[in-house]
């Protein structure tokens, strides 16, 4: 329908199912004379007559009652879909796509997410473990989750976690064999577990303070593992030092199955992110979650 648009088809179909100007044009808040002149361009456009006109009664022609049958519910589901999408809006409800890692799933993002969710039963969470520095935007991600020193610029940061510190821990039998390390160099003389960050595409390098100044040591050992829960494992069963997020260490540490070196020289970090592009627009479920995992001092 050249030079036409859906408005003219709504008002037509206005009109065929009122059987009125009146009322058509009481319903879409327009007047009388101008729904007239819209149905008059509407019938010039088509070179059809649509609407049969009395002093009395307004009726749909042939060609008018096949229009209604076949456009009108077409219109029907479009105005309905519209209107779905509007309840998504305004209603807390969709799903949410979030990267991180096992460790800040586990201890900070599930730990929140058990008392939001039952709450919102029409919002629905995806995580994704992943310890490469993913691009959220070319990965289809609503936010990711990182420490907060590693947030690019460009994205809005949500703090959601408190400060984290690593540990420098190696098992009862380990040490039993070998002296433990009095400064962070002595490392580069022990077997270590060493963790491969994908993005980078090598080995995470261990970082420390000495003097004020930051250090980092590359170590080797026998095994390499691309998650953190299995690098704990490892150094609990005795085949090596790990260098693990201080929390994740402590009920080992605790029990004396594993024993903590080298702390004066373990720096404490910002606590870990949220963050999500500056230009997404934020549904009322992402704007719900963000402010429940916003990390709140105590």
């Amino acid at each position: 329908m050249p030079g036409g648009n859906l408005n003219d088809l709504l008002a037509f179909l206005a009109v065929a199912r009122e059987r009125s100007f009146t009322k058509a044009a009481a319903q879409l808040g327009v007047s009388q004379s101008a729904l007239s002149q819209t149905i008059r361009q509407l019938e010039e456009r088509l070179g059809l007559r649509l609407l049969t006109r009395t002093t009395r009664s307004v009726s749909p022609t042939e060609a008018g009652e096949r229009l209604l049958r076949s456009v009108g519910p077409r219109l029907d589901e479009i105005e309905d879909e519209i209107e779905a999408l509007s309840e998504l809006r305004d209603k807390p409800a969709g799903t949410i796509r979030i990267t991180a890692t096992d460790y800040a799933i586990d201890h900070v993002l599930w730990p929140k997410l058990e008392r939001f969710l039952p709450k919102y039963p029409d919002i629905h969470v995806e995580l994704s473990i992943d310890y490469g520095l993913t691009d959220i935007a070319a990965q289809a991600f609503d936010a990711g989750v990182r420490l907060g020193e590693q947030v690019a610029r460009d994205m809005i940061s949500v703090r959601i976690g408190p400060d984290i510190r690593f540990a420098v821990v190696g098992s009862r039998s380990y040490f039993r064999k070998h002296p433990a390390p009095q400064t962070p160099e002595d490392l580069v003389h022990h077997t270590c577990i060493n963790l491969r960050l994908p993005t980078r595409g090598g080995l995470w390098a261990w970082e420390f303070e000495k003097d004020d100044q930051e250090l980092r040591v590359r170590v080797e050992g026998q095994l390499v593992f691309n998650g953190i829960n299995q690098v704990l494992n490892a150094a609990a069963a005795g085949f090596g030092l790990a260098y693990v997020p201080e929390d994740l260490a402590q009920p080992h540490l605790a029990t004396g199955r594993l024993v903590r070196v080298l702390a004066d020289f373990c720096p404490v970090w910002p606590g870990y992110h949220l963050y999500y592009p500056s230009r997404r627009q934020s549904s009322p479920a992402f704007a719900l979650l963000v402010d429940a995992l916003r990390h709140r001092q105590r």
